[in-house]
């Protein structure tokens, strides 16, 4: 199908010669005489031309007001500008305003055939881009938080409201598995900002030593190894969003670092010697309780207050298992196209199952879950087979596994247990065996007491101290 293209030029015979020789290139030619009709075409019969070549001077006014017209009304196309006089000052204006090129009349047929194919080529790049972020954005909407339960559409109002105002610092917590990474994503792709970048940084995945680097970049020769300058992390987020999964997991001579950064909008990057200037916002995620931490002063309270602009809970599936029935067969039709497999029916014993478990794992066991059973099915029968529901209602019950010896233990690895109930396992079999002390157990598992007291809250488990 040929592509539109707007001509707008007051002298007719040009415009019909104009018309004729583009039409013969395969596009579909519609001239307009003067702005008011071009303006009628562009808003009123919402043509969307692929490239427009006008004339800058016409009988009511200058081409160039209704450029800005269409710019800020967010109409795409590629602008080329054709005019027998006009000075500096407009083609700085008219390039300024995203035109593609500015002509001078007479223009040879041929050098103008060569700058309406660039143009064209430019306009479905750009209408490729756009199309892209249409599709990042809806498939990134509040509405792609699932669920009926109150505590979803909560979220899902929360999520709204959050993506229509221009905020600084937000904090999500919750469990692990529970959506924390999508409902960031979904603010950005959904906010003001959906067209800069998104910057994920896992802070529990960094080498300490490489954290500040990471972060902040560096310049030539800052450190053994720094063979050439690199752009921080923060830096690459420039003018979008920087998401720090694991915030809980920060050094706290990092978190002083990240404070200055966030509060001055400037970053200097490792080695370097002059600021850079920033504007981001910041959405950070963390599964431990930090006001805790702050009380036990493991985490900075003016950073924590500065990021905890807005507080956002991701609630556990198990307190809103009504929402199975929602995401259950959206996570089979995701492994059925992925499989090309036909999964359709759900028996009720499966059902039953599924709301008898407890879910530690969240919604990310669900979908591990699916994924399992969907590719490893037979036909269209959901199979029960493969759920693997068969440990305790939740990580703290009586585990199926045993002590080996005094310095082992056994952990079944056929998919029956989840990984929250392995490391409850562990740390239950430690802390025993060192009479329920967080220290002693904290130096024999070789990590900190602070990492270790987390964890012991998150399960729920017996300590003497």
């Amino acid at each position: 199908m040929p592509e539109s293209l707007l001509i707008i030029e007051d002298e007719r015979l040009l415009g019909a010669e104009l018309c004729g020789e583009l039409a013969s290139s395969g596009w579909d030619a519609v001239q307009a005489f003067d702005l008011a009709e071009a303006e009628r075409f562009l808003f009123e019969r919402n043509l969307e031309p692929l490239v427009v070549l006008s004339d800058m001077n016409l009988p009511d006014g200058n081409a160039l007001d209704l450029l800005e017209k269409v710019r800020g009304r967010g109409v795409g196309g590629e602008w080329i500008f054709l005019t027998a006089y006009g000075g500096i000052p407009e083609s700085v204006r008219a390039l300024k305003l995203g035109a593609f090129d500015f002509l001078e009349k007479p223009c040879e047929l041929e050098r103008l055939q060569i700058v309406v194919a660039g143009a064209k080529r430019s306009a479905l790049a750009q209408r490729r881009l756009r199309d892209e972020e249409r599709m990042r954005g809806s498939r990134y909407s509040p509405q792609a938080f699932i669920g009926h339960s109150q505590a979803a559409r909560e979220v899902r109002d929360m999520l709204e409201r959050l993506s229509k105002v221009p905020f600084s610092g937000l904090v999500i917590t919750g469990e692990t598995g529970t959506g924390k990474g999508l409902m960031a994503r979904i603010l950005h792709n959904a906010g003001p900002r959906a067209s800069a970048p998104l910057i994920e940084v896992n802070c529990a995945a960094l080498p300490r030593d490489l954290m500040e680097a990471e972060l902040f970049g560096h310049e030539a020769g800052a450190f053994t190894g720094a063979k050439g300058r690199r752009r921080g992390l923060i830096e690459q987020a420039n003018g979008g969003t920087l998401f720090l999964d694991e915030l809980g997991e920060l050094e706290l001579d990092l978190q002083a670092k990240l404070l200055k950064a966030i509060e001055d909008h400037r970053i200097r990057r490792v080695g370097g010697e002059r600021e850079l200037e920033i504007d981001l916002q910041v959405i950070a995620a963390t599964n431990q309780a930090l006001e805790q931490r702050v009380a036990e002063g493991a985490f900075r309270a003016d950073l924590y207050h500065r990021l905890a602009v807005f507080r956002l809970e991701a609630p556990a599936l198990r307190d809103r298992k009504e929402d199975l029935e929602d995401l259950l067969p959206v996570l089979i039709q995701e492994f059925n196209a992925r499989s090309g497999h036909r999964v359709e029916t759900v028996p009720p014993v499966v059902w039953s199952r599924l709301s008898a478990y407890h879910w530690p794992g969240n919604v990310r066991e669900l979908r591990n879950l699916v994924e399992r059973c969907v590719l490893l099915a037979d036909g269209p029968v959901f199979p029960e087979r493969w759920l693997h529901l068969g440990e305790a209602a939740s990580a703290t019950e009586a585990p199926l596994w045993g002590v080996v010896d005094e310095d082992r233990i056994c952990l079944p690895l056929d998919g029956s247990v989840s990984l929250d109930g392995m490391e409850c396992a562990i740390l239950t079999e430690v802390l025993r065996r060192n009479s329920e002390n967080v220290s002693l157990s904290a130096r024999v598992l070789g990590t900190t007491r602070e990492k270790l007291r987390y964890r012991v809250q998150k399960y729920g488990l017996k300590v003497s101290d």
